[in-house]
This record gives structure tokens, C-alpha cells and sequence, in this order.
């Protein structure tokens, strides 16, 4: 069953009410001063950041081998002894589990198959388990388009309210919840994207507690028309790097906005940072802060960039990236306490099912395996 956590009064959290059944989520949330069991919502955190599944049943299984130790210990027996037989236990275990393992990493299909069926396990005990068939062919379909691939980055998951769960779907390429700007072509194909984190807002004097006397007001054009000359030089040396797409982590005003219109530059502004990140991994670009050398300067590239509805707002869609593994999991729900809790339930199967496919011996996964350990 799921459980509200309402933060303590008078503990200066803003937060709002949780709603969840997730172990690991309600463990975090818990004032806890024991140290021991302090222990135990580390390992429930732990388990939760690599696998992903199992959060609740490792702290169970944790407190009860306790609760047993405890009991030897209180028969005189030596701790090191206990310990050495939960080692035994944990090869015989370990042995056993291996013994009964299946491989199917050769077999596409079946391997498919196997992935469905760990993902319906693990999504049988959330909120999604009604929609458990929809949303585990959601996460198998975007871990597979991984390829093996190191980087669980490249699944995006974005939260969009209205709808039901099941409306929810997976859409191929990367988007960014912004929108393009007025007057640039909503519709861009074969983009070369430079992302970068510079101000594009000196245009405005923001020289904090300076004050300019003037005698004149030539004088205080003859400032402004500086500010704009210079602002002017930064842009022609953007568009000198090749770009047809120019993307800032910061604002871009009005005055730079105009000039990249005239040069046949889209701008975006103010994409998150996490978006930022995200987008040049999954470009291939660098995030560029100075533009004086442009052939150290690494752009992006994707097939096209189009501005498409979900639900009631606009947002970016990037097709065709370079790392083409990319994708985004819309998710759709009638409440953001439904969403939130809908998205802990698809990072546990999706993180269930990359470790599965990174563990799985398979000849593209071992060698990529062994280039990054080189």
C-alpha cells in the first residue's frame, strides 16, 4: 500500500506531502537517529542507485541476519565466527543462484522477453502495476536503444500533468521543455547546435554600485552604442563557428536574439542546466563559455528540430542526434503526486534492466565493457 510522508512542522521544509510505497523513498524521508540504523538506509539508498529494485527487501534481509547475530552473540558466541559463517553462506548462496541462472544474451528475442518479464516483476508492486504491461514494453524498449551502452543518461523521463498513465509513451531523440523563440523557423533540419553558458545580456550595464555621470545625452548613447557594438562581436563570433542553432544555459535579450535572426541562427534561451548536460551528451557538443577559437570547439549535430504539443505546453523535440541511443519517456498522470511516484516506479524497472543488460555477457557489451576499463 502506498504511504503519505507529511514533513514535520516547525523543520523549515517546504516540501509537500510524498506519496509512495518505494522503500528507499520513505526510508531517506525518516528522521533517524540510531546508528545502526542509520546503516541500513544507506545500504536501501545504495541499493536503489545500482539496481534500483529491492530497496525495502535488502533492509529486511540486512535487519533479520542482525536480529540473528544478535541472538549467537548473546550466546557467547565470537562475532568473526558469525561472520564467517555468513560468508560461507553468501558463496553457497552465490552458487546456487548462479547454478539456476539462464542466458539468453544471443537470442534477441528471448532476451527480449526476459527483460519484459523482470520488468513486470518489478513493476508488480508499484503504482504502475495496473499499466504494467504498457509501461514495461516503455522501459525495455528505451534501455535496449542503449545498445549496452554505458550512459543511463541518455533516457530522459519528462513529467507532464493530464491525461491517464496510460496515455503515457516513448518518443525517439531528446526534448527540451523550452520553447523556440519569436520569429525563428519552428521547423530546422540538418542542425549543426552549439550549447553554451555565457551572458547574452550585456547589452545592459550591470556594473553593481557604479555610477556614470554624463554631461550629455550623446554621452549616454555613445555608451549604449559601445554595448551594442559589443554585443554585436560576440554574436559574429558565434555564428563564425558554422552553428545554425545556438542554445544558452542563460538569457539571450532582445537586441543579440535580433542579430542571430539576421545571421540564420535559431536561439534558445534558458535551458535548465540538468537539460544543458544532457543535451550536449547527447549532441556530441561541448558547453562553450568563450568563442575566440572556434576549431577547438566541438558542435552537435541532429537531423532536425521541431516544436511539438504535449498536453497544453510546447517543447523542443531533437530528432536524429548524434548518439543516437537517445530517447524521452513522456510520462502522463492526473496529479503531480501520481507523477512523481510513477516516475520512482519507472527508475526502478529501467535501472533493473540496464544492469541486466550491462551483466549480460554478450559480445558487444563485453567489449565495450573492456574499452572502458582500458
Amino acid at each position: 500500500m502506498d504511504k503519505i510522508l507529511v514533513p514535520m512542522p516547525g523543520g523549515g521544509s517546504q516540501q509537500s506531502a510524498t506519496v509512495t510505497n518505494d522503500g528507499a523513498t520513505i526510508l531517506k524521508s525518516l528522521w533517524i537517529d540510531n546508528p545502526a540504523a542509520k546503516i541500513l538506509v544507506d545500504i536501501s539508498k545504495t541499493q536503489d542507485a545500482e539496481c534500483g529494485d529491492g530497496t525495502t527487501s535488502v533492509v529486511v534481509l540486512a535487519a533479520e541476519m542482525l536480529r540473528n547475530a544478535q541472538m549467537l552473540v548473546e550466546q557467547r558466541m565470537h562475532p568473526q565466527v558469525i561472520i564467517k559463517g555468513y560468508r560461507l553462506a553468501l558463496a553457497a548462496a552465490r552458487e546456487t543462484l548462479e547454478g539456476m541462472a539462464t542466458d539468453n544474451g544471443t537470442d534477441p528475442v528471448a532476451f527480449r522477453e526476459d527483460l519484459l518479464k523482470i520488468a513486470r516483476t518489478t513493476l508488480s508492486s508499484k503504482l504502475l502495476k495496473h499499466e504494467k504491461e504498457h509501461f514495461a514494453t516503455l522501459a525495455v524498449d528505451a534501455v535496449l536503444r542503449l545498445k549496452g551502452g554505458p550512459n543511463l543518461d541518455y533516457i530522459q523521463v519528462i513529467k507532464k500533468p493530464g491525461a491517464s498513465l496510460k496515455d503515457s509513451f516513448l518518443e525517439e531523440g531528446f526534448i527540451l521543455e523550452k520553447k523556440i523563440g519569436v520569429g525563428h523557423s519552428k521547423v530546422l533540419t540538418d542542425c549543426k547546435i552549439m550549447v553554451a553558458n555565457c551572458q547574452m545580456d550585456t547589452d545592459k550595464i550591470k556594473i553593481y554600485g557604479a555610477r556614470v555621470k554624463t554631461d550629455s545625452f550623446e554621452a549616454v548613447a555613445e555608451i549604449e552604442k559601445a554595448e551594442k557594438d559589443k554585443m554585436r562581436t560576440k554574436v559574429e563570433k558565434i555564428c563564425k563557428h558554422g552553428c545554425n542553432v545556438f542554445i544558452n544555459r542563460q538569457l539571450i535579450y532582445n537586441y543579440p536574439d535580433q542579430i542571430f535572426k539576421e545571421s540564420g541562427v535559431m536561439a534558445i534561451e534558458h535551458s535548465d542546466f540538468e537539460g544543458s548536460e544532457r543535451l550536449a551528451a547527447v549532441l556530441g557538443a561541448d558547453i562553450v563559455s568563450t568563442f575566440d577559437n572556434p576549431e577547438l570547439v566541438k558542435l552537435g549535430y541532429c537531423k532536425q528540430i521541431s516544436e511539438m504539443m504535449i498536453g497544453e505546453d510546447k517543447v523542443i523535440k531533437f530528432s536524429g542526434c548524434s548518439q543516437g541511443e537517445a530517447c524521452t519517456i513522456i510520462l502522463r498522470g492526473a496529479s503531480t503526486h501520481i507523477l512523481d511516484e510513477a516516475e520512482r516506479s519507472l527508475h526502478d524497472a529501467v535501472a533493473v534492466l540496464f544492469q541486466t543488460v550491462q551483466e549480460t555477457p554478450d559480445g558487444a557489451t563485453r567489449g565495450r565493457r573492456a574499452r572502458a576499463r582500458f
